[in-house]
């Protein structure tokens, strides 16, 4: 072999080990790049995980709440209907009176109701009818004990029960379901207490 052949031999030679090395080098860092790239893709697939996790409690929370604000308002109308109809019953009741218990009924609400002045009160020409021959002076006897008169107007009124109060051109309602109407708070809050409480 000539010096020209060893040199380049030489050369060759060194150029392999100088190329190994460098390759070495550069798939030690390709490994490391590859590490640290593993690492961070652990790490973001960890994040996403734990966010899925947080994402998924919130939604089911979100569900849960939701499902349970829908059962408490169905809860509730099922409570309103029911008191809603314990009080159409009661009016029912009241209006299908035996006509002596209906009277008494009427008797209770206009001592409820009678002022101390003169005034009248309307019935209904069905009421009017069926009323008990001493209901007139059940009437005045009401009307006496709260220091007022009343007179008992032969005039029927267009109402379906109960009667109208008149004291000076002013009408006070007292037909059941007027009666009922305005108690409907109080009647709702009495019945709900007896049906769920």
């Amino acid at each position: 072999m000539s010096g020209l052949e060893k040199i380049t031999s030489q050369i060759l030679e060194e150029a392999k080990t100088s190329a190994a090395m460098k390759l070495e080098t550069a798939r030690k860092e390709a490994d490391d790049i590859l590490s640290k790239a593993k690492e961070a893709c652990a790490a973001m697939e960890a994040e996403a995980a734990e966010k899925n996790v947080i994402l998924k409690e919130n939604y089911e929370g979100r569900i849960k709440s939701s499902a349970e604000q829908q059962r408490r308002t169905a809860l509730l109308r099922a409570k309103q209907d029911m008191i809603a109809e314990v009080i159409e019953e009661a009016y029912v009741t009241l209006k299908q009176e035996d006509t002596e218990s209906y009277f008494r009924t009427m008797e209770k609400i206009l001592k409820t109701y009678v002022l101390a002045e003169p005034g009248e009160i309307y019935f209904s020409a069905q009421d009017l009818a069926r009323m008990p021959a001493d209901f007139e002076k059940r009437i005045s006897a009401a009307a006496e004990e709260k220091g007022g008169s009343l007179v008992l107007s032969k005039e029927p009124k267009a109402i379906e029960d109960g009667f109208i109060l008149v004291y000076g051109g002013i009408e006070e309602n007292c037909t059941l379901k007027a009666l009922l109407d305005a108690k409907k708070d109080e009647l709702q809050d009495k019945v709900n207490e007896i049906l769920f409480l």
